[in-house]
């Protein structure tokens, strides 16, 4: 790697001695060692996972009628009923942050803990919060 000033001075220049190949139609990036490079794969948190489903499914047991109230839900779970509030809570999250935790595009230090945590009600808001 190389770097160096622009000649106004204002820009940072950075050569990196990387090659690109075409492989089965795609490019494909070469590293100056020869391997090939790749992201990083995405880290799926399957207990975050477990939650959002867990919530969604409950919501729409609420909503169709299937049980009477959240407390009836909590003892046909054999829960605490604050535990299934706050579960309950992740069906209000942003879309964005939905699709980044399925996708394992989550910010590398929230947990299902971080998402259990009294959250803005704004979209905007939980974006900021929550780093996503």
């Amino acid at each position: 790697m190389k770097l160096e000033l622009s000649k106004d001075r204002s820009t940072i220049i950075v050569h990196i001695p990387v090659q690109l190949r075409r492989k089965g139609g795609r490019k494909q990036l070469i590293a100056p060692d020869g391997s090939d490079w790749r992201p990083p794969a995405p880290r799926v948190d399957e207990a975050m996972v477990r939650a959002l489903a867990r919530a969604h499914k409950w919501r729409r047991q609420l909503d169709c009628g299937e049980v009477a109230s959240a407390q009836d839900l909590a003892k046909t779970e054999n829960i605490d009923g604050s535990y299934l509030a706050r579960v309950l809570r992740l069906t209000l999250l942003a879309p964005e942050i939905i699709e980044a935790i399925l996708d394992g595009r989550q910010p590398k230090g929230l947990s299902l803990a971080d998402l259990m945590k009294t959250l803005p009600v704004e979209w905007a808001g939980q974006r900021e919060v929550l780093g996503v």
